[in-house]
């Protein structure tokens, strides 16, 4: 006992080691202020906007938008919801976005299946052909898509009682689908190559078809890639406009997005009002990426360590 406790003691009795700081790196510092300041810019219109709405025309037009307010209200985003119908709009927007999204992480899932787990001549092709397609700017197609939808068919019910392809709903989840089908093949194709061949293997010996493969064992090993590609498709077919403005005759089935062009006057425009009706057409893919954050940045990063 008393030798350990000369051992404590001599223990107790040394000096603490001095800790040598860490030194900073020019490089961080840069790095750091970069990233600041790349913050700061790309908050500032948003911090603007926001300070735009609250103000009242009349206050903007006597001291001009770069000025103190004189009062701040939420009378702006009151009409602007009056105004420009954002329910309906929003009603739009969820039957174009939802079908979309699910149909094209459907039908990208299928095509990578195919090209990453076969062996095939026509993989290399096919996964090449999908990839081309997001590189095709959509107003070189605008004259013959707009054309061949004048002179497709559809039942009443199904093309908003026009009869046609143009002018419905089906018309714009279609054009989606053929566009963000060639980033989620490839991603997807990409991320069920790490996928180990020997859990498809050990299937096949135990009887499962292709089928069951890629429904009961790919598909659930794939939800943070989904997770990933789902809100980043939400976000682009629920603010796309182009595509909206084009192949819808009547502003009442347009998306939420045609909702913003309602509130542009004339012969002046009130961008108070197009602030906040802008700022809440926002709010919807906020919440979602919120909603999803966590999955939507496991989903970009899940593989990267993989050799």
């Amino acid at each position: 006992m008393t030798a350990v406790a000369e051992v404590t003691a001599a223990a107790a009795s040394r000096p603490a080691p001095v800790q040598r700081r860490k030194r900073v790196r020019p490089a961080r510092v840069v790095l750091h202020v970069f990233l600041a300041v790349t913050a700061l810019v790309w908050l500032v219109p948003l911090v603007w906007a926001v300070y735009t709405s609250l103000r009242t025309f009349a206050d903007t037009s006597a001291h001009g938008y770069f000025s103190l307010a004189s009062s701040l209200t939420f009378e702006n985003y009151e009409n602007a919801w009056e105004q420009a119908g954002l329910p309906q709009y929003f009603l739009n927007s969820v039957i174009i976005t939802v079908p979309a999204v699910l149909v094209t992480l459907l039908f990208s899932a299928s095509v990578a299946f195919f090209v990453s787990r076969f062996n095939f001549k026509v993989n290399l092709f096919l996964l090449m052909l999908f990839t081309a397609g997001n590189l095709l700017p959509p107003q070189v197609i605008i004259t013959p898509l707009f054309r061949m939808y004048l002179l497709i068919p559809l039942p009443d019910w199904l093309s908003n009682g026009s009869g046609l392809m143009y002018n419905s709903f089906l018309g714009v989840i279609l054009i989606h689908v053929a566009f963000q089908s060639g980033f989620c093949t490839f991603v997807l194709s990409n991320y069920m190559k790490t996928i180990p061949h020997e859990l498809t293997e050990a299937a096949l010996v135990d009887g499962a078809s292709v089928f069951r493969q890629f429904w009961q064992i790919i598909l659930p090993l794939c939800r943070p890639a989904f997770a990933a590609l789902a809100t980043l498709l939400t976000i682009w077919i629920y603010n796309d406009f182009f595509w909206g403005l084009v192949l819808f005759e009547t502003g009442a089935d347009r998306p939420i997005t045609s909702a913003i062009a309602s509130l542009q006057g004339q012969y002046f425009s009130n961008q108070n009002l197009i602030a906040a009706g802008a700022l809440m057409t926002a709010i919807p893919t906020l919440v979602i990426y919120l909603a999803l954050q966590r999955q939507f940045v496991s989903g970009l990063t899940l593989g990267a360590n993989k050799g």
